[in-house]
């Protein structure tokens, strides 16, 4: 892990720039996180193009910290400046043309844009996490909170590391990924737009059906992708105080 920038933020948050390998993301630290007393960790996930995420991965960021969490993210495959994937392209056009035209997405188009991406992100996520818990100011247990729900539920299925998770159900899920989620057995607190356009909401709710968590909360409000209130975003956090902390 190669650290390229960083600063401190006016609550006393370090803020690092790294790179590991090809992959670019961002590291926050509470000022309390030191050798002596590492910070728990939450890695933040996001649908992509890191630099545009920027003021939501930082807010969610400082929100953590303040509750005494390191939180960390990367840029997914095929986002921001990393390198297009001419068939991700492709299948991307493919479910753009569907949507404007009014059509049902065919789930041959959500596996070619979706299937790669977990295959791909995830080991990355793995990566990083390796990484991560290497520094002496961060600590387990480690959660994870948001970005592309596959990419969420196949880590909370692959890696042990991961003690809890907040899911957005915000992104088309391929149907393999329903078999995967029987598998979780993680606390979930899922996060549901009822108005949300640009997702199947009977898909999201079938979803967290099939999650084979004990512990699942489903949070449902109403408003599109974008209107998440900011209880929702306190009901979160306080799930991760409960099992983090």
């Amino acid at each position: 892990m190669n650290f390229t920038s960083e600063q401190r933020l006016d609550d006393g948050v370090l803020e690092r720039a790294f790179t590991l390998g090809e992959i670019p993301g961002i590291l926050w630290t509470p000022a309390s996180a030191s050798a002596s007393a590492p910070a728990p960790l939450i890695l933040l996930g996001h649908p992509g193009g890191l630099h545009k995420m920027y003021p939501r991965l930082a807010a969610r960021a400082r929100h953590s910290a303040a509750d005494g969490f390191a939180a960390a993210t990367i840029e997914l495959p095929g986002s921001g400046d990393r390198p297009r994937s001419a068939a991700a392209e492709q299948a991307r056009a493919d479910l753009r043309r569907a949507l404007e035209a009014g059509e049902p997405v065919d789930d041959e188009i959500v596996d070619r844009l979706v299937l790669p991406l977990v295959e791909k992100a995830v080991p990355e996520w793995q990566t990083t996490l390796d990484a991560l818990l290497s520094l002496p100011e961060i600590g387990g247990p480690v959660g994870y909170s948001g970005g592309v729900i596959s990419i969420g539920t196949r880590l909370a299925v692959v890696e042990p590391r991961i003690s809890a998770a907040v899911l957005f159900a915000g992104s088309f899920v391929p149907r393999a990924m329903f078999e995967e989620a029987r598998q979780v057995t993680i606390p979930l607190h899922v996060l549901l737009q009822w108005d949300d356009k640009g997702n199947d909401r009977q898909q999201a709710l079938d979803l967290f059906d099939a999650f084979g968590s004990k512990e699942k909360t489903l949070h449902a409000n109403m408003g599109g992708h974008t209107g998440v209130p900011q209880f929702a975003g306190q009901a979160a956090a306080q799930f991760f105080n409960r099992h983090l902390s």
